[in-house]
């Protein structure tokens, strides 16, 4: 992208007199209307200890869609946290890339935007991943964390496009394992989940950047990892599925070798990434590890 001075006009505009709308960078997921929805129990994953991470309700053409932990200092999210759409599984990719102008400014817009075609402002660029960011790295494909062939809705679907959906994958590992989990976990949920799934999809981090004119600019996730909680399913299916509800997990290493999906019960998964990641020993991905209160 060729990096072009934004005109002041647009840039002024950009930061400080875009349209309000609600807030999308958020002290708590329950203060926007519909944006704990995408929450079991409306309930975010407990027990993160740092306190440099933004809570994003990713809003689409005013509409909360899911919900992001973020990190603006590795430029990555944490976790996106949604809820399952029954779906054919296709992808769309001729949605544009969009990033958040509220990690940037409180006084930018409550939506998501699209890149615009000038260079970023360095306030944007300081919160949060840009185009630039992944134009020369041929290694890694942008892996969604919330991948739109988990929805059914176009907008859905356009909403995971933002660069705070989505993380560096190695390429292999993100059209192979990666994608075979998402495709079987899509055909899983289709077929035996009655109600409503909430998935939570994040990633662990061991230090890995990817730089950009000599500076680290956005972290590389070690593994990624993914659960669903869906109480109300199909308790007449097959045994090898039927043990895999209400509740199970799986976690992947992001590389080229030994990345394979493995697949266990909540509670395993938890305590594989309290060894990977800042949290405290009260981790933990699902309200009451979405055992539901009768």
């Amino acid at each position: 992208m060729t990096h072009l001075l934004v005109p002041c006009a647009l840039a002024l505009w950009v930061l400080c007199c875009a349209p309000l709308g609600r807030a999308a960078v958020v002290e708590d997921f329950n203060h926007i209307e519909r944006c704990k929805d995408s929450l079991y129990m409306g309930t975010p994953p407990r027990g993160y200890l740092s306190t440099s991470l933004r809570k994003i309700c990713q809003r689409y053409e005013d509409k909360p869609r899911y919900v992001t932990l973020y990190d603006p200092r590795k430029h990555i999210p944490i976790y996106s946290a949604y809820t399952f759409k029954k779906s054919d599984g296709e992808k769309h990719v001729d949605f544009p890339w969009m990033f958040e102008p509220q990690l940037a400014s409180e006084k930018g817009s409550g939506n998501m935007e699209p890149f615009p075609q000038t260079h970023m402002h360095n306030n944007f660029e300081d919160t949060q991943a840009v185009l630039e960011d992944f134009s020369d790295v041929v290694q890694y494909e942008r892996g969604h964390l919330n991948p739109d062939e988990h929805q059914a809705d176009p907008l859905d679907k356009a909403a995971t496009y933002t660069l705070t959906n989505v993380v560096p994958q190695i390429r292999e590992f993100n059209t192979g394992p990666w994608s075979d989990h998402e495709d079987r976990v899509r055909k899983r949920l289709n077929n035996y989940c009655r109600g409503t799934a909430y998935v939570v999809t994040g990633t662990t981090t061991s230090g890995n950047m990817i730089r950009r004119d000599n500076m680290d600019r956005v972290a590389i996730p070690e593994y990624m990892w993914t659960a669903y909680c869906c109480t109300d399913f199909d308790h007449n299916a097959p045994y090898f599925v039927r043990y895999k509800f209400p509740v199970f997990g799986a976690y992947a290493l992001n590389d080229r070798v030994n990345n394979h999906v493995v697949e266990v019960p909540v509670k395993n998964l938890e305590k594989f990434l309290k060894g990977k990641m800042d949290v405290d020993k009260n981790f933990q991905i699902f309200y009451n590890d979405c055992v539901p209160d009768f």
